[in-house]
């Protein structure tokens, strides 16, 4: 059975067909428009493109935003055009085939789960590190979705009272320490306290703050940039905290890193296991997680959805089967 998976971004909608085994066979792309009407149909149109050269018979969405529990509505995307809408049933009516929806956190970490990194791990948890931090619990392969559809935020537990403030409306939160949007500006309050250090930042921050982004501040640390190394020391000790307060909570058997952030784990992931491993509760007297970059890359959130869905046919079919 070969099932689609869209990944539903701020910036664009990426479809896959995926098989049995997890391979992505074929993919389109297109940039995410404003507005529901376009949205659907560029899922639409990614979907047909690929489904016209192979045999498909499901389609799983998954999208930055808050799912209902019955994986149906899209309760609101801060990126996305919809709220409270029932994207599940408008696509199943477009496209002719079942559609089902996941939180892209949650089909990363099914993927991982059944494919990648925490592949038979009893209790995974999947922290996202990109623009902000995404995350997903898994229990006995199970997504936790808690009470309303939206756990766990793990990105907005506050770690710094009274600390950056948060598009969420808090001060403090961890991915306002942790992700790309902070390694920017941790660099920036660097440059600002150590204005006559000369580096790559500096000149590039000379003309314009916001030439420092995240991507930036990683690729000038490789080079050996010394105040791009402070700024990912400083995400590595915040990821070690974060850690260490998920395994606290959670007890997870394994950790996985994913997101756009994840790509410059050499610089920073040894350090965050050291710091997670000298503050989780019971340091050195009780076993640690195991902390693993994810294996699918940008991929994950496709074979998650497309999974999902041939899952969710599946069940369909044996239930009709019974009766």
């Amino acid at each position: 059975m070969l099932t689609v998976g869209v990944d539903i971004g701020g910036t664009s909608v990426r479809a896959g067909v995926v098989d049995a085994s997890g391979s992505v066979l074929d993919t389109s792309r297109a940039p995410t428009p404003a507005g529901e009407r376009a949205l659907e149909d560029a899922i639409a149109a990614a979907v047909q493109e690929v489904a016209a050269r192979h045999p498909v018979n499901a389609v799983g969405l998954a999208v930055a935003g808050f799912i209902a529990p019955d994986r149906r509505t899209v309760q609101f995307a801060p990126h996305l055009a919809w709220r409270q809408v029932d994207v599940a049933g408008r696509m199943t009516e477009r496209l002719g085939m079942p559609v089902v929806l996941e939180h892209d956190a949650n089909a990363a970490a099914l993927a991982e789960h059944r494919f990648g990194a925490a592949r038979g791990a009893h209790t995974a948890v999947l922290v996202a590190i990109g623009t902000g931090i995404g995350a997903s619990l898994l229990i006995d392969g199970k997504v936790f979705r808690g009470a309303h559809g939206v756990a766990p935020e793990l990105g907005h537990l506050r770690v710094v009272p009274d600390g950056r403030p948060c598009p969420c409306g808090k001060n403090g939160c961890w991915e306002r320490y942790c992700s790309g949007t902070a390694l920017s500006a941790t660099a920036v309050e660097l440059l600002a306290k150590h204005p006559g250090v000369s580096t790559v930042l500096a000149r590039e921050a000379a003309g314009d703050s916001r030439a420092v982004t995240g991507r930036r501040v990683a690729g000038a640390a490789r080079d050996g940039d010394p105040l791009a190394q402070r700024a990912m020391a400083d995400l590595a000790r915040w990821l070690g905290e974060g850690l260490a307060l998920v395994a606290d909570v959670y007890d997870p058997e394994v950790i996985v890193i994913g997101g756009g952030v994840s790509t410059s784990a050499p610089l920073f992931l040894d350090d965050a296991r050291e710091r997670y491993a000298s503050v989780v509760t019971g340091a050195g007297h009780r076993p640690l997680a195991r902390i693993r970059t994810a294996q699918l890359g940008d991929d994950a959130g496709i074979v998650g959805a497309a999974t999902l869905a041939r899952e969710t046919v599946a069940s369909l079919t044996r239930n009709s089967r019974r009766t």
